[in-house]
């Protein structure tokens, strides 16, 4: 790590050496790691994992799968993977864009980290206000509730929506689940920027194996596949195809 980096972990994981009572890292990894405090190795996953996100970030990407993609579909279920989703809001912004296109039609939203403590943000589904900057008031009114009395400044997507997307933990440095099935399109936005190059070709070649042929996978951006991996063929920056 970088020195700037080795000072953000060391911020982020003080408190708890100071919970323990340790004296070093090397004496909180060795707890972490070991079997005598099981969900502590999660507990500081949660911790290190950075969470950055809201509703309809980088809305080129969204245009594009109305444009390019759900104009054209005719088939029986379109899936969708959003593989770093956070607290949700990435996931529950396809699921309206999918309502909105697709309707009553069989599709469904998969969301997937590798933070617990997030997911069940995502699961909740309850927002402050303040993150929907970026969304349609359109969509608001018709996909979200507004809270009142002690959640009042918050608002919750609407249950019918909800029941369209689910979340999981999911490690993409590991071999993915078989029970995951296949794709139509995978959303891996803002997590390849983290990692070195031999580890993009291994997470991007393992998630585009989740893609039906044809199927499109959506990165940042600021991100490109560029050398990474022979599997996906570009049909504009940011946005691949596999053949």
């Amino acid at each position: 790590m970088t020195p700037d980096k080795q000072v953000m972990v060391a911020s982020r994981l003080a408190k708890r050496l100071d919970y323990y009572q340790l004296h070093s890292y090397g004496e909180y990894y060795e707890l972490a790691v070991g079997t005598n405090y099981p969900n502590e190795f999660q507990t500081l996953v949660n911790i290190l994992t950075t969470n950055e996100t809201y509703f309809f970030r980088e809305p080129k990407h969204f245009e594009f799968m109305q444009e390019n993609i759900l104009k054209s579909w005719h088939g029986d279920l379109f899936r969708v993977w959003s593989a770093a989703s956070s607290t949700g809001e990435e996931a529950y912004t396809l699921a309206m864009v999918l309502a909105e296109n697709l309707g009553t039609r069989n599709w469904e939203i998969f969301g997937s980290d590798l933070s617990t403590r997030v997911l069940e943000i995502a699961r909740q589904g309850i927002y402050p206000l303040d993150r929907l900057e970026h969304m349609d008031k359109r969509l608001l009114e018709k996909y979200c509730l507004k809270g009142v009395r002690s959640h009042e400044g918050h608002f919750r997507v609407d249950a019918k929506l909800r029941s369209r997307v689910s979340f999981e933990q999911v490690n993409l440095m590991q071999i993915l689940p078989p029970y995951l099935g296949k794709f139509d399109v995978v959303f891996l936005r803002n997590v390849l920027i983290y990692f070195d190059q031999d580890t993009k070709k291994q997470v991007v070649e393992r998630l585009a194996a989740a893609l039906k042929p044809g199927g499109y996978f959506i990165i940042s951006h600021s991100e490109s596949l560029h050398r990474v991996t022979e599997q996906l063929k570009m049909i504009k920056p940011s946005i691949y195809r596999k053949p």
